[in-house]
């Protein structure tokens, strides 16, 4: 029996045997189109851990019946991809499929290149990153991106039985019998990873005694054998700052259920940095003037959980994010700014007037500065009606409220008094 691992073992060696990414290898689809045809492009595969990415390449190989060589972008040298042009000299073509391709460095891309322009070498790059985010331009370019995505559990199923079937590559030479409750964990705990799930499999089969000469693994051996599944979230990888975009948006939504969901895979992903920069953020984005509270109650929380660390650290983050999530919602404040800020970047500034400019030296009543300011404080209520934009924006409102929390309604009435006594 083969030492290889069963995910190896189980890797399709027809693009027929791919399970999923039915967007790229159905019927019609593209790379369905490109075997179809007979002409490989070179390509960069991307998406999350255990889709399949190094499998489909070289499925694609094999059922083109093209040389493949494997390489790795990090810890192979220039020397190997050398070795790899040389042998796609000797059999006029060659795939080289090469994983963690976003970390191709400059010598070895230049040695590339000029190599994929006259197709001696067909590159299938592989990568968890965004190529958009993380590929040379020079290099992507060249290749077709394709998005592989996430299995489904009924996806990892299909494959777990077909390894648990398979008397050559697979499991099928031992007698087995898998509990329905027992698939759905290996599927469900794989958090669509089919290498994690596959892994978990081929614990349970040899771990568990036979009886009577069957290995019957129920729902107890696949919890047990699943325990330390792989976490499918890389603090410092694309998929992280999807969770983090689906953090705030979440509870932008008001949705606090997913916003606790999102904040449990940021803790167990152990990123109290991301977690705590982000929920200051939300509160003032977010938030806003609808609960002007939440932003120094938010910064409370963060700072506790700074303090005590995790586990403990869950706790605080919880009661802020749940209030977050339920907070009425207004970003009038940064909005007003940001409209400023845009007029100002166009130019439109226009100069301070007189009355309001600086009076706080020798000779400045003799250029007109400061002249005819009235001091608000003098005034009932503090206010007295005078111009304090410059004349070109005089009339400009840059804040519009919203009535989503009763502090900014309360301050909407002042703004509304405020605007129907200006006369300036």
């Amino acid at each position: 029996m083969s030492q290889q691992p069963l995910a190896y073992r189980m890797r399709p060696e027809d693009i027929h045997e791919i399970i999923g990414q039915s967007h790229l290898v159905d019927e019609g689809k593209t790379i369905n189109r490109m075997v179809k045809a007979g002409r490989l492009a070179s390509m960069i595969l991307f998406g999350p851990p255990g889709t399949g990415k190094t499998s489909m390449a070289t499925a694609l190989a094999k059922s083109l019946r093209i040389p493949f060589k494997m390489l790795n972008a990090v810890t192979d040298k220039k020397k190997d991809m050398e070795a790899a042009v040389e042998e796609a000299k000797m059999h006029g073509r060659l795939v080289l499929i090469l994983d963690e391709v976003h970390r191709l460095d400059k010598a070895k891309q230049d040695f590339l290149l000029p190599h994929l322009e006259n197709n001696r070498i067909t590159l299938i790059g592989c990568t968890t990153s965004n190529p958009y985010h993380s590929i040379n331009p020079a290099i992507r370019s060249r290749c077709h991106l394709f998005e592989l995505q996430k299995l489904t559990m009924d996806e990892i199923k299909q494959a777990l039985t077909r390894a648990v079937e398979d008397d050559g590559k697979g499991l099928g030479h031992l007698s087995i019998e898998i509990s329905d409750d027992a698939l759905d964990h290996l599927a469900g705990a794989s958090n669509g990873d089919l290498r994690s799930g596959m892994n978990g499999l081929e614990l349970a089969a040899f771990s568990t005694p036979e009886n009577n000469g069957t290995i019957s693994i129920d729902l107890e051996a696949a919890e047990e054998c699943m325990q330390k599944k792989s976490f499918s979230h890389d603090k410092n990888g694309d998929a992280h700052y999807d969770v983090l975009s689906a953090f705030q948006k979440s509870i932008r939504g008001s949705d606090v259920n997913a916003s606790l969901h999102y904040l449990g895979r940021l803790i167990e992903a152990g990123d109290l940095d991301s977690i705590a920069r982000r929920l200051v953020v939300i509160a003032y984005e977010d938030i806003g003037l609808a609960n002007p509270q939440a932003g120094p109650r938010a910064l409370a929380a963060v700072e506790a959980a700074e303090r005590i660390g995790f586990p403990e650290a869950r706790i605080p983050l919880s009661v802020t994010v749940t209030e977050l999530a339920l907070s009425p919602k207004s970003n009038s404040a940064y909005k007003a700014l940001d409209a400023a800020l845009s007029d100002i970047r166009k130019g439109k500034s226009g100069d301070v007037p007189a009355h309001l400019k600086d009076a706080h030296y020798k000779g400045a009543e003799a250029l007109g500065r400061g002249i005819g300011y009235q001091y608000p404080h003098n005034y009932d209520n503090a206010w007295v009606d005078q111009q304090y934009l410059p004349d070109t924006l005089k009339n400009k409102r840059y804040y519009e409220p919203k009535k989503t929390g009763k502090f900014e309604q309360a301050l909407e009435q002042v703004y509304s008094r405020i605007n129907k006594q200006r006369t300036t």
